[in-house]
């Protein structure tokens, strides 16, 4: 049990060390700058991904737009992606790390957003049509409520990992937790390494938790109590 002993002492040397608790360098910076990357991201990445499943998936037409988004998210490598944005536009604002950070975050909530709608059921559509519904109507009062639990789960799914891949842009010079972990390494500072990782995954564990709170809030309980039929 040595690395337990040695994982234990390297935590408490990490959190109980004042200077990690103050300054630019410090934990409540690092962990404000995380959230800021990882926020600005996904938010961006909502506001392209959700309208274009919806339209999409309401339509039927551009399902090949899903398809090799799906194929694309899971063939680019992400710190490729990271570096190359960055030898491209330089380091003199957040963008170049933005930009792929968003490219990455896309596809999964495009993919449910569009599963979401298209798996609605059709005789409900006709129900809403045969009420007088028209389009967008049909759309916003009935579709997406149906479709939400998979909406959701993919804006779910990007933050994850958008708040990992924040981590692995350190490389690139960005703030954020990231920097424990690749500055740890590079001095063989292992009691950072250690505190940064188990920031890293307190914040993937928070994230989750707030999705589930928000599910459980805007679902509407029929749904909720369809989905554990199913």
């Amino acid at each position: 049990m040595s690395w337990l002993t040695s994982f234990l002492s390297w935590l408490g040397e990490f959190f109980g060390n004042p200077e990690n608790w103050s300054g630019s360098g410090g934990i409540p910076a690092r962990l404000l700058e995380h959230l800021e990357f990882s926020a600005l991201a996904l938010v961006l990445a909502v506001l392209i991904a959700v309208p274009l499943g919806l339209a999409i998936g309401h339509s039927g037409r551009g399902e090949l737009l899903v398809v090799v988004s799906a194929n694309l998210a899971r063939a680019l490598p992400t710190l490729g992606l990271l570096v190359m944005f960055v030898l491209l536009l330089g380091t003199a604002s957040i963008w170049p790390v933005i930009i792929p950070l968003v490219l990455l975050s896309v596809p999964p909530i495009l993919v449910n957003t569009f599963e979401g709608i298209k798996g609605v059921d059709p005789e409900l559509r006709d129900a809403a049509y045969g009420m007088g519904l028209r389009g967008g109507q049909v759309l916003g009062r009935v579709l997406v409520p149906v479709a939400l639990p998979l909406i959701l789960l993919g804006c779910r799914l990007s933050a994850i990992q958008v708040v990992a891949t924040t981590t692995v842009a350190a490389y690139t010079g960005l703030g954020g937790l990231g920097r424990y972990v690749i500055d740890g390494f590079a001095t063989k500072d292992y009691a950072s390494v250690v505190g940064g990782s188990v920031l890293i995954v307190l914040f993937a564990l928070v994230v989750q938790v707030l999705f589930a709170l928000v599910q459980r809030v805007t679902v509407s309980p029929g749904v909720s109590q369809r989905l554990k039929v199913r």
